[in-house]
């Protein structure tokens, strides 16, 4: 963890993620942390998994209304950030770094650096940024698949083979997509997006899931698998067992505007007048997407590749594109 390394890392950022650097300005802890997930110690032919918090702005304490995490054991000592880090596993122990800069930047004293052990797991994007919101903080995670994510208010940055990718927040893309009026409707396709982006997306699980406004019209879809249970995606529990069918069938899958599902693996059938007047879109999948959603214009289509990027179409216009780095 060299100052080479780290100022190397910095100007990486400053370079492809401007955005994200600039929002890191106040977290300067950020880069340490970040390489050392990025380089993280080898025992034995085992890399060590880690997750750290930072800058928290509220105690952990009081975090269990916003994420369902309860506190099983913390321990505030003067232990080095090194001799700390070997206790966090990312997944259910968390290093927690607090109170080094304030906001203009100067150096404080009462910098504390303390582990904290959660009463169950908490490893998934979903569940990194769930935490992040709630508590205030940025963090940097070396998944136990090797996945290493920089999470907080600027969206999620994965490191990837090509490089960094940059998903941004959720809420962006509402702006974008204005189909959704009620506030009902907005905080269904607001799960159904987080939940493309970071369960399916972030596990390169490709899928269409379709939003419908209006009754869907039966002509436009072949359903090929029995009725699937009712699950409501509004519901956080039922998010595990939908990525898991997902991520064993092709096919759109089908939600009513409550966000309850309707129907999985289903075979979209487009109209001729949508095969001609909306053209190929990337592969099948998003070319099937698009021309969906300009035969039911009362649905958004959200399309996640194999490769993570995910886009929202609607009336056969793509709404948002989370490649592009932001909702278009």
């Amino acid at each position: 963890m060299t100052p080479g390394r780290l100022r190397r890392l910095r100007e990486e950022f400053e370079e492809e993620l401007p955005e994200v650097a600039v929002s890191l300005q106040e977290s300067p802890g950020v880069w340490e942390e970040l390489s050392y997930a990025l380089h993280p110690p080898v025992h034995e032919g085992r890399v060590a998994t880690f997750g750290v918090m930072i800058d928290a702005d509220s105690d952990p304490e009081a975090w269990t209304e916003g994420t369902g995490l309860r506190v099983h054991y913390r321990m505030a000592r003067s232990l080095s950030n090194a001799a700390t880090r070997r206790f966090a596993d990312g997944v259910s122990s968390w290093v927690i770094r607090s109170g080094e800069r304030e906001p203009t930047g100067t150096r404080v004293g009462g910098a504390k650096t303390e582990l904290v052990v959660f009463d169950r797991p908490a490893a998934s994007e979903r569940d990194l940024v769930v935490i992040a919101e709630t508590a205030g903080a940025v963090i940097v995670q070396r998944h136990p698949s090797g996945v290493v994510r920089l999470v907080g208010p600027f969206g999620v940055v994965r490191a990837t083979p090509s490089g960094w990718q940059h998903q941004p927040p959720v809420g962006r893309w509402l702006d974008a997509v204005r189909l959704s009026s009620t506030p009902g409707q907005r905080k269904v396709l607001w799960r159904l997006l987080r939940f493309a982006v970071h369960d399916l997306g972030s596990r390169r699980i490709g899928a269409i899931l379709i939003h419908h406004l209006d009754e869907p019209d039966p002509a436009r879809y072949e359903a090929r698998l029995p009725s699937p249970p009712a699950l409501d995606v509004r519901q956080a529990v039922n998010l595990a067992p939908l990525q898991h069918v997902l991520s064993q069938l092709d096919g759109a899958t089908l939600f009513d505007r409550d966000g309850t599902l309707l129907a999985l693996g289903v075979r979209l059938v487009p109209t001729r007048e949508a095969e001609e007047a909306v053209p190929p879109i990337g592969g099948t999948r998003h070319t099937n997407a698009r021309r969906y959603s300009h035969d039911a214009p009362g649905s958004v289509v959200i399309a996640v590749s194999e490769d993570g990027p995910v886009t929202v179409f609607g009336k056969g216009e793509i709404l948002g594109r989370s490649e592009d780095g932001e909702a278009v």
